[in-house]
């Protein structure tokens, strides 16, 4: 799992990242979670397109995008990939780390995002002792080297209740790729800290997602988001862990396609 930076440098040296496109219409742009990449939206990606163009991507160190030894930030090579794609204003929708490069591009570029849609998004507050009790179990694991006892910690920490065998093997191919090509870089890789999120700067119409069975912590982010982004609404999935899109890939479309349609009209 992978977490925000703090700071306000922006970046220098943007990196066209790995994507693909589907549909026309309005862009969204589908950014994946720490524990994933991008193909963790694949259930959302038909109903998407049938009304709107839609983008995915795989971040620095995730799926199909390496990892190099130059400076940068996430939040600047997601601006890239826009301007390269010739989208001047897009929807957002961000699964945890995803859902803070999401707040990052919609702060510090506010006419630029239409819609946010915030699913269990990783945000600065102070850890909770849960979320504590993961970060040194899975630091200690990799200092060990298991990578494999890594892996298997954030498949069980993360994939909710309801998931079914697919959505647990598919992330943890995801995730044991990531850690692969996250620790192969070496130590030279310097993820630079992105735009430092304003909240108060958002203006993106915002649906706030998150999961009761997510760790508390993800929770807290969520009641913090709801209350400081004007006119967010937030719904609580009592039955969904931290990655909704996958253990309930149907209703998660749903919940999203509605926002994105009920805004529209």
């Amino acid at each position: 799992m992978r977490w925000p930076s703090r700071g306000r440098r922006r970046y220098r040296r943007p990196m066209i990242l790995s994507h693909d496109t589907t549909g026309s219409g309005p862009a969204v742009l589908l950014l994946h979670a720490g524990v994933a990449d991008s193909r963790m939206w694949e259930p959302q990606v038909a109903a998407l397109a049938r009304t709107h163009r839609v983008i995915r991507c795989d971040l620095r160190g995730y799926g199909a995008t390496p990892l190099t030894d130059e400076p940068y930030d996430d939040a600047g090579d997601v601006r890239a990939l826009l301007d390269t794609l010739g989208e001047s204003r897009v929807a957002i929708v961000g699964a945890s780390f995803g859902g803070n490069v999401a707040l990052q591009v919609a702060s510090a570029w506010p006419d630029s995002v239409s819609h946010l849609v915030l699913v269990n998004a990783a945000f600065e507050l102070p850890a909770t002792r849960s979320l504590q009790r993961f970060v040194r179990r899975e630091d200690a694991l990799l200092e060990a080297g298991d990578v494999e006892g890594a892996t298997e910690l954030n498949v069980a920490t993360w994939v909710g209740p309801e998931a079914d065998d697919e959505a647990r093997a598919l992330v943890r191919t995801m995730q044991r790729h990531a850690f692969e090509v996250q620790l192969g870089a070496g130590d030279d890789v310097r993820q630079n800290p992105g735009p430092e999120i304003d909240l108060d700067a958002v203006t993106a119409r915002t649906l706030i997602v998150s999961g009761g069975q997510d760790l508390d912590h993800f929770r807290a982010v969520a009641g913090h988001l709801a209350g400081h982004l004007p006119g967010a609404k937030h719904v609580q999935l009592g039955w969904a862990g931290h990655l909704p899109s996958l253990e309930r890939p149907d209703e998660v479309t749903e919940l999203v396609t509605d926002f994105l349609a009920e805004q529209a009209a």
